[in-house]
């Protein structure tokens, strides 16, 4: 084996970039290369103008043998291989995948990350091929770097990729991994509202929920979701009522079903710690009405959120509820905050909201369990009377109040803990 010494290397990637750069100059009539690269960005937004099948194997020479205006470069690279099936796999045989790689790391400009990352999410969606390609050079090593870049401009398209490659099973599998995980517990705590990140969000719900006793989630992790779920409880649209399950098409929404589910399995003090339930019993108070109520007050001019998903409600109260399972501290801080009597009001059939009324009494149980003074705090409730249900007026019915049931029916929820 003959070895070319240093010297000559450079005079060679000299001529090489010479040419590479004639050859860029001359696809325009500009009058050098920066030039020419614009000119050429300008043009490749346009189908006609990624028809050119000789471009981008210079490009990627260009860019792997001396960087010059990588920027440009990588925008242009992106732009051809947008949709045009000759270009991409021109990068493939071009070994542009692993080029494109080798300029990304964590450190480097933000702005060329997410050229190249958006240049590799074209070429993913491209073909099974592509996406084994851009998965094998970049998971998990690459992927774990870039996950723990705290900037949604590296997150989101980032997501793209993983979500992308993840039609194949095998690559979900290893994604659900004890390789895989670590990156999509990175990529949560960066939170942008998109289809792609609340596909990692509905995932990570998901495999916490499989794999309960086998994952240690991290006070890390715990407070990223709360974050997602703090967040989504602002963005999120609490103006119309959602009618359908997941996913209902609005992001924010999805994210927030998901940051619940993710908080209802792991509930650690740490997440206690941060204000989660001061959080839920917020939203609860906010919220309107179950069904039956709502009809009965149809006239109140009282304005509260509506549920933004079908089971919303639910899924607030199983968060409580878990959260006071045995823990003292929860219970107290419940009553504290007056969030008992709304508890109870959660006992209640709700047609948007499917098994709630099992959740609340779950809830309820854990609020009282052991605790006297949360058992005297409902024992203090008074019956204020009966109202009459529209449904029942018009079959000709009218409600009333025995006081040995009302005593009876205390009676039976301050020992609710018991059961």
């Amino acid at each position: 084996m003959s070895f070319i010494p240093w010297k000559q290397q450079k005079i060679l990637e000299r001529r090489k970039t010479t040419s590479f750069l004639r050859i860029l100059a001359s696809s325009t009539t500009a009058s050098d290369a920066e030039e020419s690269l614009h000119i050429l960005l300008d043009s490749s937004r346009t189908s006609d103008g990624r028809l050119s099948e000789t471009l981008l194997p210079v490009l990627l020479r260009l860019v792997h043998h001396h960087p010059l205006h990588l920027l440009l470069s990588l925008r242009l690279i992106r732009n051809l291989c947008a949709g045009d099936a000759s270009n991409q796999d021109s990068l493939l045989r071009s070994n542009g995948v692993d080029i494109v790689a080798s300029l990304i790391s964590g450190d480097a400009d933000r702005q060329i990350v997410r050229a190249g990352l958006q240049l590799l999410g074209n070429v993913s969606l491209s073909g099974e091929d592509h996406r084994e390609a851009v998965w094998g050079r970049l998971f998990p090593a690459e992927f774990r770097e870039l996950a723990r870049v705290r900037d949604c401009c590296v997150a989101d398209p980032l997501c793209m990729i993983i979500y992308t490659c993840c039609n194949s099973r095998g690559r979900l599998v290893e994604l659900c991994g004890d390789l895989g995980l670590p990156i999509v517990f990175d990529i949560i705590k960066t939170a942008l509202f998109t289809s792609e990140q609340t596909f990692l969000v509905r995932l990570l719900a998901e495999k916490l929920y499989q794999r309960f006793n086998e994952v240690t989630v991290s006070d890390a992790l715990a407070s990223a979701v709360l974050s997602i779920l703090c967040r989504a409880s602002t963005d999120g649209n609490f103006a119309s009522r959602g009618t359908s399950a997941l996913p209902t098409g609005d992001p924010a929404i999805d994210v927030l079903r998901y940051s619940l589910i993710t908080l209802r399995n792991i509930c650690i003090d740490s997440l206690i710690s941060s204000g989660l339930v001061r959080l839920l019993l917020g939203l609860l108070r906010d919220l309107e009405p179950p069904t039956n109520v709502r009809t009965i007050l149809k006239n109140s001019n009282v304005m509260m959120k509506a549920c933004p998903y079908r089971g919303f409600w639910r899924d607030v109260v199983a968060v409580l509820g878990n959260c006071a399972f045995r823990r003292k501290r929860v219970q107290d801080e419940i009553r504290n905050e007056n969030g008992i009597l709304p508890l109870l009001q959660q006992c209640s059939v709700c047609d948007e909201n499917p098994f709630s009324r099992e959740w609340a009494i779950w809830a309820v149980r854990n609020v009282l369990e052991g605790n006297e003074d949360n058992e005297r705090e409902v024992s203090k409730l008074e019956f204020q009377g009966a109202v009459d249900n529209p449904w029942i007026t018009e079959l000709g019915l009218k409600v009333e109040w025995d006081q040995k049931i009302q005593n009876s029916g205390r009676e039976r929820l301050v020992n609710i803990a018991t059961l």
